[in-house]
């Protein structure tokens, strides 16, 4: 009896702890939307340096209207690479200004030990990645200027 009540217990306190750090992963969850034309993406946000490392690693799925918006404290060069990810993504650079300076499409995964790295040669304030071929069907290009939304930052 003692058993089964100790038993009950421990996984009441669990399914708690899973509950509470559920709460708390929505809670700070930044979020924030990205519009071309007629077209808009519902974005996490990659604020902080572990945020923007992992990015979309390990996904295997990306809803068509969802993206991920690495957001950068200053313009830079900055390079990505398609290590750990399991989706075809476009890897979109975007200026301080919300002006596309780069588009890369259909960055492929990379499944080799070391994979090479994406480098448009352009600086950059914020990248965003979609899904592989979306910018192509949404007449996205390099000048097209992109409005911003973003909530909790």
């Amino acid at each position: 009896m003692r058993k089964k009540v100790f038993l009950i217990a421990t996984l009441f306190l669990i399914a708690s702890g899973v509950a509470y750090n559920t709460y708390l992963n929505q809670k700070t969850k930044k979020e924030g939307k990205v519009c071309f034309k007629n077209f808009c993406f519902n974005l996490e946000l990659a604020v902080t340096p572990e945020e923007r490392s992992r990015g979309l690693m390990f996904r295997k799925h990306l809803d068509p209207d969802k993206g991920m918006l690495f957001i950068f404290n200053e313009e830079g060069e900055y390079s990505f690479w398609m290590k750990n990810t399991l989706i075809p993504l476009d890897i979109i650079w975007i200026n301080s200004e919300g002006k596309v300076v780069f588009i890369k499409e259909n960055a492929q995964p990379c499944k080799e030990t070391e994979c090479p790295f994406i480098s448009p040669g352009f600086k950059a304030k914020y990248v965003l990645e979609i899904n592989g071929g979306i910018s192509r069907k949404i007449g996205l290009k390099k000048g097209d200027k992109l409005d911003f939304l973003f909530r909790d930052i």
